[in-house]
């Protein structure tokens, strides 16, 4: 029997019809809030299922979130038809408009590049005297620092002997003042 019921179609219009209807009847007087529209359909139509309330309160919030209708002070009402005025543009610079994926032509993806810095442009004339100069293979890394050879006494005999020059070892840092030497009288 139950079968019966749910394979029979129903005897009035879909819900979206007589929600419009319903709001096109009750328009003119200025109330079409939910309880108001259950009833105009409840009187136009019979054979309505037990959940009416239900399917009415839901058909009414998916045409809400659809925007057939407009949810105003309690009511419900239906879209102006003609569009209102184009929204205000907000203060600073308008963003730039999306590109259209549709439009675009589609460009094969570009090699990704090489890690590390990129090699400086070789010069033709410098590379030509390193290969020309090079004739000893060089030692990787820092080279050893060179060796100062002590003057002959000969050489200048006016100069004083620097530290350096003589082989004694710097040690590191700003070498201390040298104060005066004082005479005691």
């Amino acid at each position: 029997m139950a079968t019966e019921e749910a394979s029979k179609p129903p005897s009035h219009p879909p819900y979206p019809e007589m929600i419009m209807a319903a709001i096109a009847a009750l328009g003119e007087k200025g109330e079409t809030d939910e309880s108001a529209i259950a009833a105009h359909i409840e009187s136009a139509y019979q054979g309505l299922p037990e959940s009416h309330a239900a399917l009415l309160s839901a058909h009414l919030a998916r045409m809400t979130d659809d925007g057939e209708l407009l949810f105003v002070e309690d009511n419900y009402v239906r879209p102006d038809p003609t569009p209102a005025a184009p929204p205000k543009r907000g203060r600073g610079r308008p963003p730039k408009p999306k590109p259209n994926p549709a439009l675009t032509p589609i460009a094969a993806p570009a090699a990704p590049r090489p890690r590390g810095r990129p090699p400086k442009p070789k010069d033709p004339l410098a590379v030509a005297v390193a290969k020309a100069a090079s004739g000893l293979p060089r030692r990787r890394g820092r080279p050893p620092k060179r060796v100062k050879v002590a003057q002959p006494a000969g050489a200048d005999a006016g100069a004083a002997p620097s530290p350096a020059a003589v082989g004694v070892k710097r040690g590191r840092g700003r070498p201390p003042k040298v104060k005066p030497a004082v005479d005691v009288v």
